[in-house]
């Protein structure tokens, strides 16, 4: 399994950003996806979840600023960020758990700052 972020940057506060994780090694239409961040000195928190049938869930303090979604024809689960605040800088990593084992990617680092 290998889960590879991109997209991340730095951006003012109130702009968007559209995080992207290609996946590989396993069959990705059948397993639900997520993406977690975790800011310096914070733990790792899931913000965004996304099952095989297309269902989410969002962490409150993302929600209605954030979407995640998926193309199972490319393999890649998306985190649109929009309205972002200063507190959610942080590194952004996708998640799936894969035959009862979890797999991270390495993160991509989004900073919101003016």
């Amino acid at each position: 399994v290998q889960l590879v972020e991109s997209g991340g940057g730095l951006v003012q506060p109130g702009g968007s950003l559209r995080l992207s994780c290609a996946a590989s090694g396993f069959t990705f239409s059948r397993y639900p996806m997520s993406w977690g961040r975790q800011a310096p000195g914070k733990q790792r928190e899931l913000v965004a979840t996304i099952t095989n049938g297309g269902s989410t869930n969002y962490a409150d303090s993302v929600k209605g600023r954030f979407t995640i979604f998926r193309d199972n024809a490319k393999n890649t689960v998306y985190l649109q960020m929009n309205s972002l605040k200063p507190e959610d800088t942080a590194s952004y990593f996708c998640n799936t758990m894969v035959i009862n084992r979890y797999y991270w990617g390495k993160g991509t680092l989004v900073t919101v700052s003016s």
